[in-house]
């Protein structure tokens, strides 16, 4: 399924009056990991901006032991710093990755804003090296901008 005809069915998830919010990111999560065939892991990191810490949330893929994150730690806590996407070709080339598994070739993570405020980001990690091109990053913040109008 193109990112074009995976729109639609982010906004019917998103608007789902039915579900709860962690159940529409659960969903969002579900239908990436399903039709697109490089998203092998797909979830969702909030953050705590007291503590500086980024917390695992509704995600789908293989299980993880990073569910807090600190800020400026690995491509998720420099998303947290930075406020920008961060594109990871190859993830053995990277210095402050954290590994997840050895399976994982490459990430991207796109930052989560709601009314100018980084709360979070959707993070993907995948078995292929360098899948990721501009109309991921573009996709990915169309998902963001859709799941910011929950909060």
């Amino acid at each position: 399924m193109t990112f074009q005809e995976l729109k639609p069915k982010v906004k019917e998830i998103t608007s789902n009056s039915a579900l709860s919010k962690d159940e529409k990111l659960l969903n969002i999560c579900q239908l990436l990991n399903e039709e697109i065939d490089y998203y092998n892991w797909v979830g969702f990191y909030f953050a705590n901006q007291e503590t500086k810490t980024l917390h695992l949330g509704p995600y789908v893929g293989a299980a993880t032991d990073h569910t807090v994150i600190p800020f400026g730690k690995g491509i998720c806590g420099q998303v947290a710093v930075s406020n920008e996407n961060f594109v990871v070709p190859d993830v053995a080339a990277q210095d402050n990755y954290i590994a997840c598994s050895f399976t994982v070739k490459s990430e991207i993570v796109v930052p989560l804003f709601v009314n100018g405020k980084n709360i979070g980001q959707i993070d993907i990690d995948s078995h292929v090296l360098n899948p990721f091109t501009a109309a991921d990053e573009e996709f990915l913040e169309f998902v963001n901008l859709e799941i910011a109008k929950l909060y």
